[in-house]
């Protein structure tokens, strides 16, 4: 089976979960991820992503609500399927959800999910984001078989895991996408959109999404804000729109 590439502006998230980090250091309101969202699109975002979790140590489901009233391109929330989650999210019903299989307790995400153990799982929490109009994303990994049973879940997009390929980009950046590209071709048959994150930065940004076929988007927070403090939040998004034409 071949399928046909079209060729598509990736469009850039910018992951606010830093921003909240620091706020939540010293309390307060300083710095305030609604104005810094509101900054980002100024600047050229075509999305917003948090992250919310339970125990609410960067962004909090308070700031999810706040967020709701002053996105104007793409709101994603992502996160692990808990029943807290659940309802912030059919509540808020922003344009996309991200399902992650980390518990609420991990530092950050670091695998994707195993589409064909929890195939059953994953098609019941998807099948009440579609009902209630909410596009969904699933993280897994670069495995063309995960891929392929992604599908199956009802989900409408893949986000690939990306740490993999960062951690071998430097060593053989060729090797290291290899098995992104055989995934992202299946992706594409099977009628998936794909997304990426995790680690992406400016180094290794540009390789990546020249390398997967109609990549749709691409969530950026750890490294885009810590460029930020160097550069600017303007001058950075700017650096990553640039890499991404």
């Amino acid at each position: 089976m071949s399928f046909i590439k079209i060729i598509i502006m990736t469009k850039l998230s910018v992951n606010i979960n830093k921003i909240a980090t620091i706020r939540n250091a010293r309390g307060g309101d300083i710095p305030n991820v609604v104005q810094a969202a509101i900054n980002c699109e100024k600047f050229g975002a075509q999305g917003i992503t948090v992250h919310p979790r339970p125990d609410q140590r960067h962004i909090t489901y308070k700031d999810v609500v706040d967020l709701k009233k002053v996105v104007t391109t793409e709101f994603n929330i992502e996160g692990y399927p808990c029943d807290e989650f659940m309802k912030l999210v059919l509540d808020i019903k922003p344009h996309q959800v991200t399902l992650v299989p980390d518990p609420p307790e991990a530092l950050t995400s670091s695998a994707g999910w195993d589409t064909i153990r929890e195939k059953e799982y994953l098609q019941t929490i998807i099948s009440q984001f579609k009902a209630a109009g909410i596009r969904t994303s699933i993280f897994v990994e670069g495995d063309v078989e995960m891929v392929r049973n992604a599908k199956d879940t009802g989900a409408d997009r893949i986000e690939f895991y990306t740490k993999p390929y960062v951690d071998d980009y430097e060593n053989d950046r060729e090797k290291a996408i290899a098995p992104f590209v055989e995934a992202a071709i299946v992706a594409n048959e099977v009628g998936l959109g794909i997304n990426a994150g995790h680690d992406l930065n400016l180094v290794n940004l540009k390789f990546f999404a020249e390398r997967i076929p109609n990549l749709a988007e691409v969530s950026i927070g750890h490294a885009l804000i810590s460029d930020a403090l160097y550069m600017g939040l303007e001058t950075t998004i700017g650096k990553y729109l640039d890499l991404l034409k």
